[in-house]
């Protein structure tokens, strides 16, 4: 089957070849030169406006991080005020703080040694897994909470 383009009506066709009896079609050197200086431009402008947009970041970012600091070093005033208005309360928990840290060397003890007896069983079933998380997890959460408020308060 061939496609001979006489039979179609000139409303369906269209021709793309390039047709040199109607003249040269390309752009003149200036049309060109003048495109290029106008997508220069723009492009110059758009990196300028990026430039900018990355000025205002950073200014944001050290205003964020001047704040930061400043509430950081406020809290660590009142740490200290405290800790000097409570010296009892404080050695109180630097000590509490060593205990609980022999604790929980003894729980990471136990829970790694726990781990190491049952662990085919651990790998192998949903449920001996879910009860070791069960009686191990609450427990370390709570405990590393507790050891967190000791050191500050300790400090």
């Amino acid at each position: 089957m061939s496609h001979d383009p006489a039979q179609y009506s000139p409303v369906f066709s269209i021709d793309v070849s390039a047709d040199t009896s109607s003249g040269n079609m390309s752009p003149r050197p200036s049309e060109v030169g003048a495109a290029l200086v106008a997508l220069t431009r723009q492009l110059i402008e758009s990196q300028q406006r990026q430039n900018q947009l990355l000025d205002q970041i950073l200014q944001v970012n050290k205003q964020v991080l001047q704040a930061s600091n400043q509430a950081n070093s406020q809290r660590q005033n009142e740490l200290t005020q405290w800790r000097n208005a409570h010296p009892k309360l404080v050695r109180s928990c630097k000590q509490a703080l060593e205990t609980l840290s022999n604790v929980q060397t003894e729980f990471l003890q136990n829970l790694a040694d726990e781990v190491a007896d049952s662990k085919e069983a651990l790998t192998d079933s949903d449920y001996v897994f879910s009860e070791f998380l069960d009686r191990y997890g609450p427990r370390m959460a709570h405990l590393n909470g507790v050891l967190q408020v000791l050191n500050h308060l300790g400090g």
